[in-house]
């Protein structure tokens, strides 16, 4: 099937459950251009000078979307454009990126990112930590952030159980996290799962799924 064919295919399956976040790490501007001619224009990529990059090279109108581990040196290059950072793993982070979305008059969306996943190549927050950031009396004055919700990536495992169990108990501690919403915090958002796993993500409550190679074929 062509890119276009994958695309809809995979949107008929969400039927609207959640939205479709093409993960185009690596892949050159004419596979995103025809993605784009079919009418897509929602984009993740992992590392930020190759996001500036395509950002320069396409047209305006796409929504980019940072789902690679972030380094803080590294914001000040997307906080004109991002659309919503997925990895935010650190207080210490949030608060670059407000300063930098300051810097460009904008309000950064960001999903706080938790570690769920049995192995330990995985980045992410713990529950507590979570808690924390949500609890903190400083995010308050982090006027150029919001935090719109979490994301978690599961154990790299063949066990549809395992990856099933680690996106329910996302799901039940986001549920529990909306407790903490105000004016900076409005959970809405869970991303969860990817090429292998985003049926079983949706069926556990995911709102955006992170999907490369179901769409574009093997790196």
């Amino acid at each position: 099937m062509s890119i276009s064919e994958n695309i809809a295919h995979i949107e008929d399956e969400l039927a609207g459950r959640a939205r479709l976040v093409a993960v185009t790490k690596t892949k050159p501007l004419e596979v995103l251009r025809e993605a784009y001619e079919a009418g897509f224009k929602r984009y993740g990529e992992n590392k930020v000078q190759e996001m500036v990059a395509k950002y320069e090279a396409l047209p305006k109108d796409i929504e980019w979307h940072l789902i690679g581990h972030l380094q803080s040196n590294k914001i000040k290059y997307m906080a004109p454009f991002v659309s919503l950072i997925h990895s935010v793993d650190s207080f210490k982070l949030l608060k670059e990126i407000n300063r930098q979305a300051g810097k460009n008059s904008r309000t950064i969306d960001c999903l706080l990112q938790l570690f769920i996943a049995e192995e330990e190549t995985k980045f992410g927050l713990s529950e507590e930590e979570t808690v924390e950031i949500l609890s903190a009396p400083e995010l308050q004055s982090l006027t150029h952030i919001r935090i719109v919700g979490l994301m978690g990536m599961a154990t790299n495992t063949d066990d549809p159980e395992q990856i099933r169990k680690e996106f329910r108990g996302l799901k039940l501690f986001f549920e529990k996290a909306k407790s903490y919403n105000s004016e900076r915090v409005e959970l809405r958002e869970l991303s969860m799962g990817m090429s292998g796993d985003y049926l079983l993500a949706v069926e556990e409550g995911s709102t955006l799924v992170r999907v490369g190679s179901a769409i574009f074929g093997a790196r």
